[in-house]
């Protein structure tokens, strides 16, 4: 071609290479990131390829080791695996983190011969029977927890519900789930306000025990237990950093139902009343030594034959930790009329007084304590006792003037989440006019956490 067609042919294409250059430079670009991850996907399958590879055997080997699974098969495996924790997993309707938890628990006891029918009595039979003994998983616990979201002021709501199997006759084809406890709580940074089933604010305490779970060990023998709705308010309070006070006020339902009432005026009884009650905890820490000391009280009025009795309960509850090792808790409480919480269920008496029933409160006292050591991280040892022992003067012959339990217990967690226990405990019910009766329980306990 003559020099001067080629210049123009170049000068009229010029235009055109310029705007092509910047495509053409991307697409170099890309190539040269495809490049690299190509070399970076050749090592990975490399050294995979050198992992899945068989040792090379060596002259004392008798046999070749097994190849490891192809790479293929493995990756179907953890699909699986990953399908089955999808299916499995618990999840709220609100997208809301919920966890699954509780206590499998199997029981295997021994009774004396005042036992009665119940698998752990709670007070000794006035007439003997015949020992009793048996297996059972009926203290079985199921809950769910779960975390709910931000409120305005910075709180959160959570909560959580506790099952078991303890309802029913306990026969194997008669054991029904009933509710334990449950909880909804807005709590803020200093404050908590709770709607719940649980048991008195008055008596948060109780003994450690994997015998009695059913109802709440020392029953009737100093614990006030008995699991009633609720609404309460918590207010912290902060010292220092290691002290403080806690101060608790609600209302709790009771339960007047029972509660020492002939059966010919049982229809005439409210059979449940709202109840004022407040717990002030004050606590303090020094490492690991650490003490809580918390005075209660309680307040309601029971409506019976066209009465109103006063149920009035002074309370004092503690924890104290001299030592890492050691912790000594319990609770004290006077005061009348206290079978709606959960004392023994003989809180009203009547006299008949010119031919007609009169309805008095029972004054009452009561309380229990227990030791705990921990020897180890997986061996503790617990050594606990309560009474509760009404005023004599107000009750009728052959009620209970007094009913104590004692307990001993060694837990030892075989693994993290597997528990054994072996407990000895005593009951001894003392009837007005009819002498002390003796009835002792013997209980091997073996539980998984979960």
């Amino acid at each position: 071609m003559h020099p001067k067609w080629f210049a123009l042919v170049l000068l009229c294409t010029s235009p055109a290479l310029a705007q092509e250059r910047p495509a053409v430079e991307k697409v170099l670009e890309r190539l040269a990131r495809l490049e690299e991850q190509n070399r970076q996907m050749l090592e990975e399958i490399r050294l995979l390829r050198q992992q899945l590879a068989p040792p090379a055997p060596s002259a004392e080997a008798a046999t070749p080791a097994p190849q490891a699974a192809p790479v293929a098969e493995r990756l179907d495996v953890q699909e699986r695996r990953v399908e089955e924790l999808e299916q499995s997993k618990v999840t709220a309707e609100q997208r809301l983190p919920v966890t699954l938890t509780g206590t499998v628990v199997f029981n295997a006891f021994l009774n004396g011969k005042f036992s009665g029918e119940p698998m752990y009595p709670t007070t000794a039979t006035l007439a003997p029977g015949a020992a009793s003994g048996g297996a059972t998983m009926r203290q079985t616990m199921l809950g769910l927890r779960f975390r709910g979201p931000e409120i305005p002021g910075g709180g959160r709501v959570s909560g959580s519900l506790f099952l078991d199997l303890f309802a029913g006759t306990g026969t194997s084809l008669n054991q029904l789930v009933r509710l334990r406890v449950a909880t909804l709580d807005m709590a803020w940074k200093k404050t908590t306000l709770s709607f719940s089933q649980d048991k008195p604010i008055i008596a948060p305490r109780e003994p450690d025990s994997l015998a009695q779970i059913g109802v709440s060990p020392l029953t009737g023998a100093g614990n006030l237990w008995l699991w009633q709705p609720q609404v309460r308010v918590e207010q912290r309070f902060f010292f220092s950093e290691n002290s403080g006070l806690r101060a608790q006020v609600g209302v709790y339902q009771t339960a007047e139902a029972g509660n020492g009432v002939p059966a010919e005026y049982a229809g005439t009884v409210q059979r449940s009343r709202p109840g004022l009650e407040g717990r002030f905890e004050f606590w303090g820490q020094r490492g690991t030594r650490r003490f809580e000391i918390a005075p209660g009280f309680h307040a309601s009025q029971t409506h019976v034959i066209g009465q109103s009795l006063p149920s009035r309960i002074y309370t004092v509850d503690w924890l104290l930790r001299p030592f890492s090792r050691v912790d000594v808790t319990g609770q004290f409480f006077q005061g009348e009329n206290t079978g709606v919480v959960g004392g023994l269920r003989q809180g009203i008496s009547f006299h008949d007084e010119y031919g007609r029933y009169e309805a008095y409160a029972v004054r009452s006292l009561g309380g229990w304590l227990q030791l705990r050591f921990r020897a180890t991280e997986r061996l503790s040892f617990h050594i606990y006792g309560g009474q509760e022992d009404p005023r004599n003067s107000d009750l009728r012959p052959l009620s209970i003037a007094k009913n104590q339990a004692y307990a001993a217990n060694v837990m030892y967690r075989l693994w993290s989440n597997f528990l054994a226990s072996f407990e000895v405990s005593q009951v001894r019910t003392t009837y007005l006019g009819a002498g002390t009766r003796r009835n002792p329980h013997y209980d091997l306990a073996l539980a998984y956490l979960f």
